[in-house]
């Protein structure tokens, strides 16, 4: 599992550090750690449809900020829970942009047993860095 729950970040929220060899791996742990915040078990998530998921920021940090952002308008706006398969980055002047496709389905409750839900991403000690080619994100959700 390439990412790992910090018991003593915040107290009403939960935070989390994902990582990986490259920003897609770094990404992708981010996604599935926020998605397993809200459901115990990942594997129930199964291949029912498609979503392509395309973010715009100005920098790396920002971009996982209003990607994970994404995922959460997802789940509230049209029940989806998604997971990441594969994404890319494109970097331009002024900015990047992440591409994803996402696989997942409608959230249901007998299938899907919830942990908690995830009302938002916190600016609160988030943080993206890279050191030596491990890629790292401090993230705190807001529940």
């Amino acid at each position: 599992m390439p990412y790992h729950y910090l018991d003593d970040v915040a107290i009403a929220d939960i935070a989390f550090e994902a990582y990986g060899e490259s920003k897609e791996e770094m990404f992708i742990a981010a996604s599935d750690a926020l998605m397993n915040v809200m459901v115990e078990d990942l594997v129930t998530i199964t291949e029912r449809l498609w979503r392509e998921i395309s973010v715009e920021s100005e920098n790396l940090e920002m971009l996982l900020f209003q990607f994970l952002q994404e995922l959460i308008y997802y789940k509230d706006a049209e029940q989806l829970l998604l997971r990441v398969a594969r994404l890319r980055f494109k970097e331009q002047k002024g900015g990047w942009t992440v591409i994803a496709r996402a696989y997942g389905e409608t959230l249901d409750p007998r299938k899907h047993p919830l942990n908690v839900d995830v009302k938002a991403v916190t600016m609160h000690q988030f943080a993206v860095s890279e050191d030596q080619g491990q890629w790292r994100a401090r993230v705190v959700l807001d529940i």
